[in-house]
């Protein structure tokens, strides 16, 4: 199965960035990975038709530093309801609106890994929890590309 590996977050944002951090990590052992930063609208201009689309970027919480895995409306349903995306239109409602309005997109089996963060603040630096968290998620975004 093709897999397109998105990554999301403001790298100058501090732990936001995380999401861009793991995906150069698997860009590197030579998964297919696009950076759309906050913009999860270029997703269209980027997916080729992969059947599944794994999207990483930080979430908001007050237990930084877990690695979340959800998957199909989970998706939708638990994020909307539990915890927000770190972007405003979040990159969840996006997601919706671009899969109402691509069919392409509709029959990809989609996942969300997130590593959850505490704040949003202008830096470069990760805090410690959320850098020790990407090796888990790296290797959870690896067992569901298999």
């Amino acid at each position: 199965m093709r897999t397109l590996i998105v990554a999301l977050g403001n790298e100058v944002m501090g732990d936001d960035g995380v999401g861009i951090k793991i995906g150069r990590v698997l860009k590197e052992k030579g998964y297919r990975v696009e950076e759309l930063g906050t913009d999860i609208f270029s997703l269209q201009r980027v997916y080729q038709g992969e059947e599944r689309i794994i999207i990483i970027d930080a979430v908001l919480s007050e237990n930084p530093g877990e690695v979340i895995h959800l998957k199909g409306e989970e998706v939708f349903s638990r994020l909307k309801a539990e915890i927000r995306s770190a972007h405003f239109m979040g990159a969840i409602e996006g997601l919706k609106l671009l899969m109402a309005l691509d069919e392409r997109l509709r029959s990809a089996e989609i996942h969300f890994v997130g590593i959850t963060i505490k704040k949003i603040k202008l830096g470069l630096e990760l805090s410690e929890s959320v850098e020790r968290a990407i090796p888990r998620a790296v290797k959870l975004v690896e067992e569901i590309a298999r």
